[in-house]
């Protein structure tokens, strides 16, 4: 942690919405005036796209199907790692981007499944902002988790979570049902010992749980809207939280455990305004004093 050069870390697997807690942090940092430099987790993968089909294919010959995105031997985590006690230290870093599609490509002038080339964070940057699959890792080679300042879990309940991921790859990337569901299986072993782990580390989760029936995700015909779900919002440490403020000021939610909120789906934006904003001030406060 760095009082000077604060960081802020969104985990969540693929699929979980991420995206959209990274808008809204968007929207505070615009309205705020804070300065954000933003990584992505995409970027900290070991290897390309097709460099990544040839090892899935190597390790699959070799009687190991679980391999995946992942898995922490996938990523360049001790690159991420040094990345994240750079910028508390000085302010400063370098990322990458991967490219995903023919959009991005045009954008970074790169081929899809490649990186950029490295490059320096701009100067004078407020917070260090990650999103990805790995923000708070915490093993026996890196300890992300003690380098960032404010860890954000994005959780939703697993069906819901492979409906999302379903939709979206279908949609975005042309991938059939069957290949998703194919991707699903083979990551389940690094999502139980490499992803879920880190919720236990993060300071606030936002858990999405819908109301509708999600029993068989893989035949679900639409994605359930906010309006068909709850969401869960856990704090690590609930002293400074004013509960009684959140529940009368968030229409809906009620105190489901001393250290958790629930609140109709429709709302998280608000709540997220309403709990991040005070946070990500004190931060940048406490980081101008320092």
């Amino acid at each position: 942690m760095s009082k000077k050069h604060p960081i802020i870390s969104v985990t969540g697997s693929s699929g979980a919405g991420t995206s959209t807690v990274k808008h809204t942090f968007d929207q505070i940092f615009r309205r705020e005036g804070v300065k954000a430099v933003s990584i992505e987790g995409d970027a900290f993968h070991r290897y390309n796209r097709a460099d990544m089909k040839a090892e899935l294919d190597k390790r699959y010959a070799a009687g190991d199907p679980t391999f995946s995105h992942f898995s922490y031997e996938a990523n360049e985590l001790g690159e991420l790692e040094r990345v994240f006690r750079e910028y508390g230290e000085t302010g400063k870093g370098r990322t990458r981007h991967y490219v995903h599609d023919a959009a991005e490509a045009e954008k970074y002038g790169v081929a899809p499944g490649h990186f950029t080339d490295w490059a320096p964070f701009d100067n004078g940057s407020d917070v260090l902002f990650y999103e990805g699959l790995h923000g708070s890792v915490v093993n026996d080679e890196v300890n992300l988790a003690a380098l960032a300042d404010l860890k954000i879990g994005v959780v939703p309940v697993v069906n819901l979570e492979w409906i999302q991921k379903i939709h979206r790859d279908r949609a975005q990337r042309g991938y059939t049902t069957e290949a998703v569901t194919d991707v699903i299986l083979r990551r389940m072993h690094a999502y139980v010992h490499c992803i879920v782990p880190q919720f236990t580390e993060t300071d606030i989760n936002f858990q999405r749980v819908p109301v509708v029936d999600t029993s068989n995700p893989f035949v679900a015909r639409w994605i359930p809207t906010p309006d068909e779900s709850l969401v869960v919002i856990r704090f690590k440490n609930p002293r400074g939280i004013d509960f009684p403020y959140l529940t009368n000021m968030i229409s809906g939610s009620w105190m489901s455990r001393a250290n958790s909120i629930v609140i109709p789906g429709g709302k998280l934006d608000i709540a997220m305004q309403l709990i991040l904003t005070p946070l990500i001030e004190r931060l940048v406060r406490d980081s101008k004093r320092a």
